[in-house]
């Protein structure tokens, strides 16, 4: 591995709360696999997982024994407790490893899927990440030195490993024209300051209906001015979400118009931010850069979003509830107006942690910016026991009064896949709806069975077991630049 053109890291105390661990890696869609290297500030065992929680988390536990050789333990957590060696395969590859300075760095890695039950496939969007590690080094038989409690030497993040792959390079849009939206004022930016808080941004068109004054713009969180937004809330002009790649190159042959046939022309970004720890004093500048074509592309590019709509009478997910499926459907009527060649779709923007999708698509056709699902208020009626007339306040407070078991949430996830469906059309300039007595059985595709490529690496799957582990360089090791690379700091908890 060629290790002259690695980038190099981010000084750590220039960013706070960074000081503990420290996260590369690289992508190769060809081999279908990921290269980790994984810095800690520790001289005992390291760790990640991929997972969606502890309990069913695919583990890779390493360190670098007293001699300089760097060893890797593949395991899996069944629940809240010590993970155990993955009995089934070694699917996590040791490369190299050292210790210098009080820092831990090993470098390793796993293919996207390795068809073990045991193992965590790497999708694409967003996968999340857990970190710990301990004191001391094990010992390649457990029973020797095993792992125990890393109390708070822990960390999480929610990352998308797989995306940022072959990005356009600056060099693609010097000399082009461009203009910016964002708050204190196509490419995503993401104020690195809160890049860890930005969950979703969405950036919407005013039609040529929309009334808007310009000595009193609205400005605020979104809940306060949610009445007066509405009228720019239905035409999208992009979109982006955490798992989303930072920059979009639109088709040659289309892009979006950012001109029209009236006056002026009017935008309303909205940021979503995911603040578990609450913190307080923050500011941001996120936005959303275009960049202007010099030739006048032959179609214009639209979006259009399809899934559930954000509101009680949609979404009424028991709590606490392992797993509940939340059907969305669009038939047919809503796409009555496209062309009868069909249309391209650029694929999804959003690929996680969202209640909708949405999807770029050319030639433009002014007739459906939107197609949303909801339960209709007939079952509401009948399963609340009323005749009254019901809206999402009514809902919410009935679900609030609710007590959740087992027997009860299955019950409800009949509810929901039997009751009746509200289809809304968003048509640009006027809604339109139509409600359906249930929604079509989902067939899903078929999948392509796992084929999992030979191992080329000797482990640490058993006692004693040798690895061509490159543990004898002696300076911490960097990236070599695969096909991109990128660093992620993990702060402590």
């Amino acid at each position: 591995m060629d290790l002259k053109d690695a980038r190099k890291p981010i000084p750590v105390d220039k960013l706070p709360s960074a000081n503990v661990a420290q996260l590369w890696w690289t992508v190769n869609d060809i081999e279908q696999e990921i290269t980790f290297e994984l810095h800690v500030k520790t001289i005992g065992w390291i760790a990640l997982g991929i997972t969606g929680g502890m309990k069913g988390a695919d583990i890779a536990v390493g360190w670098v024994d007293y001699s300089g050789k760097a060893h890797i333990q593949d395991r899996f957590a069944f629940d809240e407790i010590k993970p155990v060696i993955d009995n089934t395969t070694q699917d996590w590859f040791v490369l190299q490893g050292q210790e210098q300075d009080g820092w831990t760095a090993i470098q390793f890695k796993r293919y996207f899927d390795t068809c073990d039950p045991m193992d965590v496939p790497i999708k694409s969007g967003t996968n999340i990440l857990i970190f710990a590690y301990g004191l001391a080094d094990l010992d390649s038989c457990p029973s020797n030195v095993d792992i125990t409690y890393h109390d708070n030497r822990r960390g999480t993040r929610i990352l998308p490993l797989r995306s940022y792959a072959d990005q356009p390079g600056d060099e693609m849009l010097v000399g082009l024209d461009f203009f910016d939206l964002r708050f204190d004022n196509h490419k995503i930016l993401i104020d690195s300051r809160n890049e860890r808080l930005l969950h979703h941004l969405d950036l919407f068109e005013c039609t040529s209906k929309d009334v808007v004054n310009d000595a009193e713009l609205l400005d605020g969180i979104c809940d306060e001015v949610l009445t007066g937004t509405r009228m720019c809330s239905s035409k999208l002009a992009t979109a982006w979400a955490v798992g989303a790649d930072v920059t979009t190159m639109y088709p040659e042959e289309a892009g979006y118009a950012v001109t029209s046939d009236i006056d002026s022309k009017y935008f309303m970004i909205k940021i979503h931010y995911d603040n578990p720890r609450q913190a307080s004093n923050l500011r941001d500048s996120s936005g959303i850069r275009f960049y202007l074509a010099n030739e006048l592309r032959r179609y214009d590019l639209g979006y259009v979003l399809f899934g559930t709509l954000s509101r009680p009478a949609s979404l009424a997910i028991p709590p606490k509830t392992e797993q509940f499926i939340v059907d969305s459907y669009c038939p047919p009527e809503a796409t009555r107006n496209f062309p009868s060649s069909g249309i391209n779709i650029g694929g999804p923007r959003t690929t996680d942690e969202m209640c909708s999708h949405t999807f770029s698509y050319y030639p433009f056709v002014d007739s459906l910016s939107a197609c949303m699902t909801s339960i209709d208020e007939t079952a509401w009626r009948t399963i609340m026991n009323t005749s009254s007339p019901i809206d999402n306040v009514n809902i919410e407070q009935w679900l609030r009064n609710l007590t959740w078991t087992p027997e009860s949430v299955s019950q409800w996830q009949e509810f929901y896949n039997k009751a009746a469906r509200l289809i809304v059309y968003d048509r640009g300039n006027y809604m339109d709806s139509e409600v359906l007595p249930a929604i079509p059985k989902y067939e899903d595709l078929k999948v392509e069975p796992c084929n999992k490529k030979a191992i080329r690496n000797s482990t640490d799957a058993s006692c004693g077991e040798p690895n061509n582990s490159m543990a004898s360089q002696h300076t911490l090791f960097l990236f070599a630049l695969i096909f991109f690379v990128l660093k992620t700091i993990f702060a402590s908890i």
